[in-house]
């Protein structure tokens, strides 16, 4: 998916915080995102790796945490 139909697919189905997350990466506001791999940023599996894609294209270090960390 290109960054445009990721976009559009998030704003029709109104994720504005992953909308915002994405424009926050393009302006430099957003250098790294910790995330429970199992977990994700989405239900919809495509679309969520389509996101983390982008925003790994646009600079942002994607930091997976297991449960096991959450606990510490």
């Amino acid at each position: 998916m290109t960054k445009e139909e990721i976009l559009t697919t998030l704003n029709t189905q109104g994720l504005i915080d992953i909308v915002e997350l994405i424009e926050d990466a393009e302006t430099g506001h957003l250098e790294e995102l910790e995330l429970v791999e199992s977990v994700g940023l989405l239900y919809d599996e495509t679309l969520n790796k389509e996101v983390i894609r982008l925003l790994q294209e646009l600079g942002v270090e994607i930091i997976y945490v297991t449960d096991d960390d959450e606990e510490e």
